[in-house]
């Protein structure tokens, strides 16, 4: 009965809560049961309605502004929480003690709550310091450690169950930092932080972050957190000596700000400088001086992101007048909402008036640590935390593994006496200009500048600093340089008579003009890596390992960049050509090869212009053999017209007509093929005789291994290991230190004492040919090298500067004049690799060429097959036992060798030979004869041979039998037996 009567009163109260007031509904519900239940009811109600006070310990630090803003939130959560859930059975009661900024003190305070009071919670303490031990005692009573300020990454680490940090981890904001670091290009950051838990707790995870935008950490600025004045200044006039600009300040704020204001005295504050600022002081930036906040100029902030909404609005109107203070930050919310969580955690778990401590063996030699028990409710208590979730004033509040879930960052800019926000960060997001909830796992990372609003940095400058400058102890860079006897051209050092070394060439210029060309000024000097006596001090690798070692700041010079190097030093990008090649003298051979000739065109294309050419000259005479008087006669005579005419055609000496359209349709095609095909012989063949003086004495290298030749090679240069690598004998090797000594190694010869090739990088090798390009060559194949570099300790700033000005001035005109000056014009001479291609013409440039002439010549010889059978079609249609295959073929052989008498050359001839035999005399008669006579053949005069025949005699007709004799066949017959027979015979004769 009472449970119902309870239950209906909160639900009517929760039901009529948004249209009346509160206060007044239940007054009026309750005066209604009054009035309705008896007396000794009423008071059982009263009984049961009153609250179970739940005992809640809290530790903080009272005498700082933190530690009082906290219990004033706590205070104002519980009491706005129960005034809106008035109908919960359990009440926080709060037991409050002071850790007054000291371990022991908080472990003190705390183990006075477990023993004495037997809190079932406990929200504290402030510092991670404090947390350590405490975090300990709440595991061992199964007591809950609360914390609202303790944000160490370190704290994560102990892994405790009962430990619940409603803060954020301070390694939840290196991300927002590293972004940063990457949208302006800085490349070191140097991080300030108090020596203590809650300042070296960031320290590995911002390096982590740093290293994943490629920044690194040069140095660690640690502040005592007790630190004096003159400390602070001292840590600061060393961080001034050094070149990074970049600093990361992670401490509490009033160290902090103490740290800036020495900083602004130093003249750190101006344009040079960038700092950043996390969280730990961007919360508290209320609470700092006004003197301080205008020194803080320029500064970068990052702290989560605050919702606005009408509830936190609200509750920081009703702070401010309640407290006469305008310090509300982050750690109040979180304050607040952790007294929230804790309330609905207590009212969840049913922590009421049975919640004890069990006691457990204790022994009389047990000290005063172990002598409190363990809560009984622990365990639904923590469970009930862990599980909590809900919309609170500093926003959504969910615990994961024991930890706030992170938020968005804000970016702030300090201007002036407060702090503006100019971007954000998120995790799926990166820098955003505004937060948008909807499309954050939408879109890629960003850490683009542009996506951060406008800036003021420090000396209220509008552009970024570059983040770096030359240290203002004046320290001038000592930049090594080699010394060497030969290739002076390149880098040369010089002793004037005051024994001062001056260094030059052209590594020296392009050094020099790179860094003129940065946006800054930086002093240094050369310093030859020599010894004494003015002698080279050692190999470049040497060189290399002594800017490894810090002897020198760089090292400039024709340093080659390879891997080995670059495992202890940085290099710049090339400002050179990159590889190593060989080079070998030329011979003048023009005149010792007599088959120079056969040179121009490979053995295929030889092979197939010689088929090609009796092929055509083959085409021609099957064309022309039955109408053309040029391609007929004996059989020896044909076959030597046939290679006559296809060879003739190459250089059109051929004196034969062609009477065929077919013919005449082949040669205009093949005529095309023939006069490119001459033409691109005699200009390889010209080219080949005037170049074959210039053809390198070698170019395989296998072949100089196999000859066993001497080879040469720069002294002190990584070619030699090049060659060792490439199966070359070391006792063959033979070192030179100039062009000129080179110059003689290559007049001796390998059987002389000297080399038959040499290797180096390009730009020696150039160097070298500008001067000898009459005598040598560079041939066979590149060996892939990185060029000259400039050498720098690994982690430099320098190296990605003067990278860009090595890009800027090799693109420009000025590039092209240190060539001139110290190469000369290279023009003069001849790029080698130019002047030997492949010599010999291939089939793959003509066979196009070829094909068509095929396809042509194919085309002709079908037709005129197709033609041909048409014609003597009666000859294949012939039936009979004794007409096989063999003999129609051989019967058309035979009417092929004859000849086509329809042809018009042929019956032109035909009337020329008339007029020649008869004359006038002979026609005028058979003209009389046809007009007296039927034209009869007479028996007694008719005979069939004739003086312009060389057959048989013809038969006798005289006979009576004789006069049926059928004259076509027998026409047909004599053809067969002397196809010449009637060449001349005139037709009316």
């Amino acid at each position: 009965m009472l449970n119902y009567i309870y239950r209906l009163v909160s639900c009517a109260e929760t039901m009529i809560n948004h249209k009346m007031g509160k206060k007044t509904i239940s007054l009026s519900i309750f005066s209604l049961l009054i009035l309705f239940l008896p007396l000794e009811h009423l008071t059982v109600v009263e009984a049961q309605e009153t609250p179970i006070p739940v005992k809640i310990g809290v530790v903080v630090d009272m005498d700082i502004y933190v530690g009082e803003m906290g219990i004033n939130c706590i205070s104002m959560a519980l009491s706005d929480f129960y005034a809106s859930h008035d109908y919960y059975k359990t009440r926080l009661v709060l037991h409050t003690r002071d850790s007054d900024r000291d371990v022991v003190a908080a472990a003190a305070a705390a183990l006075d709550l477990i023993k004495n009071v037997e809190v079932q919670a406990i929200i504290g303490p402030l510092s991670s310091a404090q947390a350590n031990f405490m975090i300990n005692l709440g595991e061992k009573s199964q007591v809950p450690i609360i914390t609202f300020s303790a944000t160490s990454p370190s704290l994560a680490s102990i892994r405790s169950p009962y430990f619940i940090r409603a803060a954020l981890d301070d390694s939840s904001q290196v991300g927002s930092i590293a972004a940063i670091i990457r949208a302006f290009g800085w490349r070191e950051v140097v991080p300030i932080y108090v020596d203590n838990e809650f300042g070296e707790g960031i320290i590995p995870f911002l390096t982590d972050a740093l290293e994943k935008v490629n920044a690194r950490v040069p140095y660690r600025s640690v502040v005592p957190p007790l630190a004096t004045d003159d400390q602070i200044v001292a840590e600061l006039y060393k961080l001034m000596t050094m070149q990074t600009r970049v600093f990361v300040v992670h401490m509490l704020t009033h160290l902090g700000a103490r740290l800036f204001a020495k900083a602004e005295k130093l003249g750190m504050m101006s344009g040079d400088y960038a700092w950043i600022i996390t969280d730990g002081m961007t919360y508290e930036l209320d609470s700092i001086e006004l003197s301080v906040m205008n020194s803080m100029t320029g500064v970068i902030g990052v702290q989560p992101f605050i919702p606005k909404t009408e509830e936190f609005d609200n509750f920081k109107t009703r702070y401010r007048k309640k407290i006469q203070r305008n310090d509300l930050n982050m750690f109040g919310l979180w304050a607040y909402d952790s007294a929230i969580s804790l309330a609905l955690a207590v009212e969840k778990a049913q922590v009421g008036v049975n919640s004890t401590f069990l006691k457990t063996n204790i022994s009389r030699n047990s000290t005063d640590l172990e002598t409190f028990g363990i809560s009984s409710t622990g365990k639904e208590l923590i469970q009930a935390l862990s599980n909590t979730s809900f919309r609170g004033i500093s926003g959504d509040f969910k615990l994961v593994d024991g930890q706030l879930q992170s938020p968005p960052y804000e970016i702030v800019n300090m201007v002036g006496p407060g702090a503006r926000v100019v971007g954000y960060w998120t995790k799926e997001n990166g820098i955003v200009r505004d937060l948008n909830f909807t499309n954050a796992n939408t879109s890629n990372y960003s850490t683009s500048k542009s996506n951060i609003g406008s800036i003021i940095w420090p000396g209220d400058k509008t552009s970024p600093p570059k983040g770096w400058v030359v240290p203002t102890n004046g320290k001038i860079l000592k930049i090594g340089v080699p010394v060497k006897d030969g290739f002076s051209e390149f880098v040369h050092v010089t002793w004037n008579p005051n024994n001062i070394p001056e260094a030059g060439g052209y590594c020296i210029d392009v050094f020099d003009t790179v860094m003129e060309a940065l946006p800054y000024g930086v002093p240094y000097e050369y310093v030859p890596f020599a010894t004494s006596d003015h002698k080279t001090a050692g190999s470049y690798n040497e060189l290399a390992y002594q800017v490894y070692l810090g002897n020198f700041d760089a090292a400039v010079g024709d340093v080659t960049i390879v891997a080995n190097r670059s495992q202890y030093v940085d290099f710049t990008l090339p400002y050179t050509e990159s590889g190593v090649s060989m080079v070998v003298p030329i011979k003048d051979d023009k005149s010792k090869n007599a088959w120079a000739f056969l040179k121009p065109l490979t053995w295929q294309l030889w092979l197939t212009s010689f088929c090609s050419f009796v092929f055509v000259g083959f085409l021609i005479w099957v064309l022309e053999h039955r109408i053309n008087e040029d391609f007929r006669g004996p059989f020896w005579h044909q076959v030597g017209m046939v290679f006559w005419f296809g060879f003739s055609t190459m250089v059109f000496a051929h004196k034969e007509r062609v009477i065929s359209n077919l013919s005449r349709f082949v040669l205009i095609i093949w005529f095309l093929v023939v006069l490119i095909l001459t033409q691109s012989y005699t200009a390889s063949l010209t080219s080949m005789l005037t170049v074959q003086q210039l053809q390198p004495t070698v170019t395989d290298v296998t072949e100089l291994i196999k000859n066993n030749e001497y080879i040469g090679y720069q002294m002190g240069s990584f070619v030699f290991g090049l060659l060792k690598n490439m199966k070359f004998d070391e006792t063959r090797l033979l070192a030179f230190n100039s062009t000129e000594e080179l110059d003689e190694l290559f007049s001796k010869g390998s059987r002389n004492g000297g080399i038959a090739a040499a290797f180096d990088e390009i730009p020696y090798m150039k160097l070298f040919l500008a001067k000898y390009c009459s005598k040598y060559t560079m041939v066979g194949p590149t060996y892939k090298t990185d060029g000259f570099g400039f050498v720098f300790p690994i982690g430099s700033p320098l190296v990605p500067d003067v990278s860009r000005g090595i890009l800027n001035v090799t693109e420009s005109k000025k590039m092209i004049d240190i060539e001139k000056k110290w190469f000369g014009d290279r023009t003069k001479c001849p790029d080698s690799s130019t002047l030997f291609s492949s010599n010999s013409i291939g089939l793959e440039s003509f066979w196009g060429l070829f094909l068509i002439v095929g396809i042509a010549a194919a085309s002709a010889l079908i037709i005129y097959a197709i033609k041909f059978l048409r014609e003597n079609w009666h000859v294949v249609d012939r039936s009979g036992h004794e007409l096989t295959i063999w003999t129609k073929m051989n019967d058309l052989l035979q009417r092929f060798k004859n000849r086509d008498l329809s042809s018009h050359t042929f019956k032109n001839m035909e009337n020329r030979d008339r007029e020649s035999v008869c004359g006038g005399d002979c026609m005028k008669r058979a003209a009389e004869s046809s007009n007296e006579h039927d034209f009869q053949f007479s028996p007694s005069t008719f005979s069939v041979a004739s003086p312009f025949t060389n057959g048989p005699p013809s038969p006798d007709f005289s006979s009576p039998d004789a006069r049926n004799v059928d004259f076509e066949a027998i026409q047909q017959e004599i053809e067969l037996v002397n196809p010449n027979q009637n060449e001349h015979l005139p037709s009316t004769c």
